[in-house]
């Protein structure tokens, strides 16, 4: 059984403007992904700024979080680190909250070796009894879990049941579905290649895109998995446009912008990001317009 089916959010963390998170505006969001659709909140990872986050904050908003969500849709927790034991820590402490998964990126700046991802992965999976996504985006990591890699992983340990993809190499994540044998749960992490990988098996998406659009992106993946294929791709082509505007720079600088510009007041970014070029910020909120989303 997947933790999730459809579509995932990859929710921002909002702050104040002194750079506090913002638990009220934090519940707030929840209860519209809620209310709009979303499959399952994934809180702490990229896009909620996770790396700049102190361990008492990231500990504090996944609990909030799980609170807040109270098992009205899964919560996967992003408790993924360069350090095993820093992982392991934040891991085990996610579990006690009632987290309904981990979501574990591969260790960043370290460059670890195939042998040393299988036991980072292996150690922190005995840690803890809920399931485990593991996140290989090595545009940020430097590492690439490769499939090899992933399928002996999922042979020997039971709670790693799924991964985000977001490499981009469809060739990859082909070979990876084809040595796991339909052993693992595959999300896209890349919001302009949901339909390409859904039809290799995937269960859905972790999304950027649903923090504006959370009922469009579920409904590119519930159309697809109910085999309106022709619906699925419709939208995943008509929203391309806003896609690569939402990464003109680097993630979450982009989105929190159209946050903000659709009145949701998620607040400012933590150094060393800064704020959108004013160029590609008019860009995005044309796109926005283009889709359909009303800016404030």
């Amino acid at each position: 059984m997947a933790i999730f089916t459809g579509a995932g959010v990859a929710i921002v963390t909002p702050m104040k403007e002194n750079g506090d998170v913002n638990f009220e505006k934090l519940g707030e969001i929840l209860e519209d992904q809620i209310a709009n659709g979303t499959d399952a909140i994934v809180i702490c990872g990229t896009t909620g700024e996770s790396a700049t986050l102190t361990h008492e904050e990231h500990l504090e908003t996944i609990k909030y979080t799980i609170d807040k969500v109270a098992k009205r849709i899964p919560v996967v927790a992003g408790t993924g680190s360069n350090s095993t034991d820093t992982a392991v820590y934040l891991s085990v402490e996610a579990e006690k909250y009632g987290a309904d998964g981990l979501l574990l990126v591969s260790p960043y700046y370290n460059k670890a070796t195939q042998k040393g991802l299988i036991k980072h992965y292996t150690t922190i999976a005995n840690a803890v009894k809920i399931p485990i996504i593991l996140y290989n985006v090595p545009s940020r990591t430097g590492c690439n879990i490769l499939p090899e890699t992933v399928a002996e992983l999922v042979s020997n340990v039971e709670n790693i049941v799924g991964i985000k993809e977001a490499t981009g190499n469809i060739s990859q994540i082909a070979k990876l579905m084809q040595l796991t044998d339909g052993k693992i749960d595959l999300y896209s992490g890349n919001d302009d290649q949901v339909v390409p990988l859904l039809s290799l098996g995937g269960k859905g998406v972790i999304s950027v895109l649903s923090n504006i659009a959370p009922q469009q992106t579920h409904d590119m993946v519930e159309k697809f998995l109910q085999g309106d294929i022709e619906g699925s791709r419709k939208i995943q082509l008509d929203a391309l446009p806003l896609i690569n505007a939402l990464f003109s720079e680097v993630n979450p600088i982009p989105v929190k912008k159209a946050m903000n510009l659709m009145g949701m007041e998620v607040g400012p970014l933590r150094g060393p990001l800064t704020e959108m070029e004013d160029a590609n910020a008019e860009k995005l909120a044309k796109e926005m317009v283009d889709f359909g989303l009303k800016l404030s």
